[in-house]
């Protein structure tokens, strides 16, 4: 499949490292995380200073803060986020490449790209060009923080998958399921009252969906580490 050119709708700058450390502790992620504020707002500060951090996202480590935790601090039209029904499980997604992953609590991605140009790709077509093009697939708990703090990331017929993290079966084998966010309709298992609701969810590894791009950054980075 060849790649076409990225036809991705116009995203707004990410906020400064500051505010997005003010944005985790409002929402009480340090808190999940067991991280002092003062220490994430250090961190965000020393960012600033040693790398700029202009268009990059504060992320927290998963082993420290969850996508199960995470997911209910979302927002949209006043609903807050969830996982679905059939990924209780959704903690046991862990990175496909552990290596790529900064062993601190907190950390930066950098090169962030909702990946519009690979919707109607499958997990198994979109993560080899990613590859190609030294990408990174974003975690899920990676696509969570972004739309935390920047909500537009997510939106109807623009929504992305986040093949970065993937479920390993006791044999050995990945399980077929590949978490994505996306926007509730409010149908089946949902329920009504969760209608426009961001939605963590899952995919089949080989099936392709018009409205799911593939979330991915051009690297992670501990400044001053």
């Amino acid at each position: 499949m060849s790649e076409t050119v990225p036809t991705a709708t116009s995203l707004p700058p990410l906020p400064a490292l500051s505010a997005q450390a003010e944005r985790l502790i409002e929402s009480g992620v340090p808190e999940i995380a067991g991280l002092p504020p003062a220490g994430v707002r250090a961190f965000a500060a020393r960012a600033e200073t040693l790398a700029g951090g202009a268009g990059a996202l504060l992320a927290v480590h998963p082993d420290l803060a969850p996508a199960s935790a995470l997911a209910p601090l979302l927002r949209r039209e006043g609903r807050p986020g969830f996982v679905v029904a059939d990924m209780t499980d959704v903690d046991l997604f862990a990175p496909l490449d552990a290596r790529t992953l900064p062993e601190a609590p907190l950390y930066l991605l950098t090169g962030l790209d909702r990946g519009d140009h690979l919707a109607d790709w499958s997990p198994a077509e979109a993560l080899p060009a990613l590859t190609a093009r030294r990408r990174t697939p974003l975690l899920v708990t990676e696509g969570i923080h972004w739309v935390l703090q920047q909500p537009a990331a997510l939106e109807r017929n623009h929504c992305f998958m986040t093949i970065g993290s993937r479920l390993r079966k006791a044999d050995g084998t990945l399980d077929s399921r590949t978490p994505a966010l996306w926007i509730s309709n409010g149908t089946g298992r949902d329920g009504r009252e969760r209608r426009d609701a961001p939605k963590v969810g899952w995919c089949w590894w080989r099936n392709r969906h018009p409205w799911l791009g593939f979330a991915s950054a051009a690297g992670r980075e501990v400044p001053g580490a």
